[in-house]
């Protein structure tokens, strides 16, 4: 079992959503895929703790009072784990953005969002993100493919 963080930082200004574009890395499973940042935990850490170090080691921008939005369970999700993931939205950030080793950072107009190549689940959730209640949800994917999924909304 893998425990993550995934997160959506929000310019609420420009009305635009930091993306990551997965081109770097070897052997990256979500190669050529848009995703929001974040990554597994390390020992000791809250959800806080873990999505407010991944932003910051991922982009150089320090998020303040992110939101936890919902819970998703991936099973088998890569084909060898079952990944539970906190998703969060911080509207509220500082620094300036650095090169990120996992991908090309940009910021993408909310209205393109979903022109991405995105994970087919991701263009269900990235929707109850701006709703008002706490999501638990379970995706089905095999072989990389999305199969069905299940949520509760609190």
């Amino acid at each position: 079992m893998k425990v993550a963080t995934l997160c959506y930082v929000k310019n609420l200004k420009d009305k635009t959503t930091l993306m990551l574009h997965r081109i770097k890395k070897e052997n990256d499973y979500h190669q050529g895929k848009w995703n929001g940042l974040g990554g597994k935990f390390e020992p000791g850490e809250s959800p806080e703790d873990c999505v407010i170090r991944e932003i910051h080691e991922e982009s150089g921008l320090t998020i303040k009072d992110p939101v936890l939005k919902g819970l998703i369970t991936f099973p088998m999700f890569d084909g060898t784990d079952d990944w539970y993931v906190f998703i969060f939205v911080a509207p509220e950030f500082t620094g300036e953005l650095i090169t990120s080793t996992e991908g090309e950072l940009k910021w993408i107009p909310d209205a393109e969002l979903l022109n991405l190549n995105l994970w087919e689940g991701d263009r269900i959730f990235m929707s109850w993100l701006e709703g008002e209640k706490f999501f638990s949800a379970k995706f089905n994917y095999e072989n990389g493919k999305f199969k069905d999924y299940t949520v509760s909304f609190y």
